[in-house]
């Protein structure tokens, strides 16, 4: 048996404000779209059970089209089971009166799949301390656990107690709640795993995204995650020592990073230029914008800075220049101040 482990959807969720209003209508498309293609994966698949540890949507009060888009996919698709345990967002939120929609609530919920159980347990201010020791699984079963919060070392309001988890006969954690897939071991018999979101929707999720796919087998339950994002976020950093302009620059971006046109970057230049920086990072921007779906550059390269040019500079960067190199900062520090320090004093943009 195949079973789809999946979290954090955040249906109608505001996507990152650094993003153009065009690039975020895209991605909030995307979350959708996602959803929907990994539905075709599992029909693709003979899948017939999907979990959904959390977060499906972003609010309680969801808005109609993501509501509507959500419940029509679940009627729409009656061969699947879809098992919702409701997350710290939509805790309060509506759960559809859909044969096939599977759901839980403050009390630890069993559904029997023949051969696996899946077991979950929506947690409270009031449950979240009690409910490990009312947890009770058979010990010859092949035994799933949905659950919604952070792991933890102690138990409380969205906190998880892994170590009260232990030894309960779990043979898979299904977790929501985190952003990135993590994954590790319960006890000498189970594992635990975030699946991640399925789309990044900002700087702050990078990386790729995707799901779980289980196979339980002979009472044995095997785990592989699947990127699947529609489009990826990568952060990644570029020294740029050496070059000459803001052209090269960017062609040191291409060879290093190899942009695709679906995904979105936010590049890093670092080291040290001996170059004018003014418009380095909108000229690099322009130069990288066609060969992916968006590109935001930030400068933290230092300044290649001739200490004898400023000799005699009566200016403020003049004075500001000398008073740094008369500190007792280390060398890399001082160049990094200067750097720093100048851009300021030139309002050059892109140095947060």
């Amino acid at each position: 048996m195949k079973i789809i482990h999946c979290a954090d959807v955040h249906l109608g969720s505001k996507i990152d404000n650094s993003f153009p209003r065009e690039i975020s209508a895209k991605r909030k498309e995307a979350v959708r779209n996602t959803f929907k293609r990994l539905v075709s994966y599992a029909k693709s698949n003979s899948i017939k059970t999907i979990l959904l540890s959390g977060d499906v949507f972003d609010s309680d009060n969801p808005f109609k089209k993501d509501k509507d888009f959500f419940f029509s996919v679940v009627e729409n698709n009656p061969d699947i089971d879809f098992f919702y345990l409701r997350g710290n967002h939509d805790i309060n939120g509506e759960r559809g009166g859909y044969e096939n929609l599977k759901t839980f609530s403050d009390s630890w919920t069993k559904y029997d799949l023949g051969g696996v159980t899946i077991c979950g347990i929506e947690m409270t201010g009031e449950n979240c301390t009690s409910l490990y020791s009312t947890l009770d699984l058979e010990k010859g079963g092949c035994n799933i656990v949905m659950l919604h919060g952070q792991v933890a070392t102690s138990a409380g309001k969205d906190r998880i107690n892994l170590s009260k988890l232990k030894d309960k006969n779990i043979d898979y954690l299904a977790l929501g709640h985190v952003h990135e897939h993590r994954t590790g071991e319960l006890d000498s018999r189970g594992e635990w795993a975030y699946s991640g979101c399925l789309e990044g929707r900002g700087f702050d999720e990078t990386g790729e995204k995707g799901f779980i796919e289980l196979d339980a087998e002979n009472g044995k339950i095997t785990s592989r995650f699947i990127p699947f994002a529609e489009n990826v976020i990568i952060e990644q950093s570029v020294d740029i020592t050496g070059v000459k302009d803001a052209y090269a620059a960017s062609l040191k971006v291409k060879e290093e990073v190899a942009p695709d046109r679906k995904n979105v970057y936010r590049i890093l230049l670092t080291g040290e230029v001996d170059y004018t920086v003014d418009d380095l990072v909108s000229d690099v921007e322009k130069y990288l914008s066609g060969d992916c779906l968006f590109v935001r550059v930030k400068d933290r390269t230092r300044k290649k800075i001739d200490i004898r040019a400023y000799d005699g500079d009566a200016s403020l960067k003049g004075e500001f220049v000398r008073t740094v190199y008369a500190s007792d900062f280390s060398e890399e520090d001082k160049a990094k101040i200067i750097s720093y320090g100048l851009k300021a004093l030139s309002g050059t943009r892109g140095i947060e």
